[in-house]
């Protein structure tokens, strides 16, 4: 970390539906930048006169960035956390963006039990995850990572299940999926670079405090 670094504070942020509601939560305590919009076509937009710097990337790419320390903080959901498994630290539930981790299937297909799948193809972007729940169910699966419509995968015959992430589960009605098992809940979080915290620990400890005293106030609504 050179000293100019040591300066700045860095911020990762999720492109996407996470993207605005982090922005304006992070306005809320004064951390803010001109021009900070998804749609920007500057990779890192700079507030020179607060000292800090966002970096506006893919979803999937925040927590690596924080890892590695390219940025001190970011902002990301629940759901890829725990599926990119980075050493990092988890400093505040953000309250946002909340959904579910779930196993569905077609409701014209549907077996009498979880362990009925054993062995079968699930379609999904998280297979780390899946995995993780199908071995604490002691069961073997074929996972087929997707990155696009999961729920194409049993329509086509890809695969007799899917584990994706639910909001409403209008979508799962209408490819007409049925969810049949609970995974885990998913919210933002906020999260920090190991070497980051320690070094900055005085700037990221008041911004997760400003942050906690907005939630607790509703203020973030």
């Amino acid at each position: 970390m050179t000293s100019s670094d040591m300066e700045y504070l860095t911020i990762a942020l999720p492109k996407g539906k996470l993207f605005s509601i982090s922005a304006e939560l992070l306005a809320k305590i004064g951390y803010t930048a001109e021009n900070l919009h998804e749609k920007s076509r500057k990779l890192v937009i700079t507030n020179e006169e607060k000292k800090i710097k966002f970096i506006i990337t893919k979803t999937a790419d925040v927590p690596t960035y924080v890892e590695y320390g390219a940025a001190d903080i970011g902002i990301i959901g629940k759901d890829v956390l725990m599926e990119e498994e980075k050493d990092v630290y988890e400093l505040l539930d953000l309250k946002f963006g909340r959904c579910h981790l779930m196993m569905a299937v077609p409701k014209d297909a549907k077996r009498a039990k979880l362990t009925d799948y054993m062995h079968t193809r699930v379609a999904t972007k998280f297979p780390k995850t899946a995995e993780h729940f199908f071995n604490s169910k002691g069961m073997q699966m074929e996972f087929i990572k997707l990155n696009g419509s999961i729920e194409l995968g049993p329509i086509v015959g890809l695969s007799e299940s899917i584990v994706d992430i639910v909001e409403t589960g209008t979508t799962l009605k209408e490819n007409n999926l049925e969810e049949i098992a609970y995974i885990a809940d998913a919210t933002a979080r906020l999260i920090a670079n190991r070497v980051s915290f320690k070094m900055k620990f005085n700037r990221i400890n008041q911004m997760v405090e400003d942050l906690r005293q907005i939630l607790e106030s509703g203020e973030a609504k």
